[in-house]
């Protein structure tokens, strides 16, 4: 997720899922059945790069390490694209859901498995869910010690579900007993005296587009990188 001195640069980044492997439908679709259901992540995948590329624009694909393992050739499709691979856990389980031994081995696997597949390191993680909320920090010291540079889980809203509210807005080090990590925080825009989330995703639907980019804009005033996140489904 590289920065600019001369512009202010945002990024765009992608949380590369299966459209069942989403909360809403986990009460339907039960992971036993992932295999069973009809897959179309790489063609949005690929909708996605062709995209990226007219406008010559890299991006962060955070992938599920269970794409590695049964949907190969997308991460791979991604890393000959020029675009980044990082982890967005293996099974797409919430932190919030996960004991620490657990989170460990989810942010391992999906490491270990993303890296062989890509042929390049994964330093970057987002959670599920952006489910690092108070109380879960922990997370970022399991990220930490497992070789991670950055996170972009931390939403500064708040909302049921998810949402950090007294993260920074910009990207800043958080400090950690075990070490230091960056943090890309999801982009906000504020609407009277409420912050609220203009990141991308549910939002873009939710949210007229003016507000989209107002958070953009405002960011770009402050000189701060803003980051944008879309899934492949929503452009199925």
């Amino acid at each position: 997720m590289p920065t600019s001195s001369c512009t202010t640069t945002h990024f765009f980044t992608v949380d590369v899922e299966e459209y069942f492997q989403v909360k809403a439908l986990e009460s339907v679709v039960s992971r036993d059945q992932w295999l069973t259901r009809p897959s179309r992540v790489a063609r949005s995948v690929d909708m996605l790069l062709d995209t990226l590329a007219r406008h010559d624009t890299r991006a962060t694909f955070f992938c599920l390490g269970w794409l590695a393992n049964n949907r190969a050739e997308v991460v791979r499709s991604i890393v000959h694209a020029g675009h980044e691979i990082a982890s967005h856990g293996f099974s797409h389980e919430r932190v919030t859901a996960l004991s620490r031994g657990a989170f460990r081995d989810e942010v391992r696997s999906s490491k270990r498995a993303l890296e062989d597949v890509a042929g390049t390191a994964v330093l970057g993680f987002r959670a599920p869910s952006f489910s690092i909320v108070p109380g879960f920090e922990w997370a970022l010291d399991v990220l930490i010690e497992e070789g991670y540079r950055y996170d972009s889980s931390l939403f500064p809203i708040r909302r049921p579900g998810y949402g950090y509210p007294s993260a920074l807005r910009a990207p800043h080090v958080i400090h950690r007993p075990v070490g230091q990590i960056v943090e890309f925080p999801l982009a906000t825009t504020g609407i009277f005296r409420y912050r609220v989330p203009a990141a991308g995703g549910g939002y873009l639907r939710q949210f007229p587009l003016g507000v989209i980019r107002r958070a953009f804009r405002e960011a770009s005033e402050r000189r701060e990188p803003a980051t944008f996140y879309i899934h492949p489904w929503e452009i199925d």
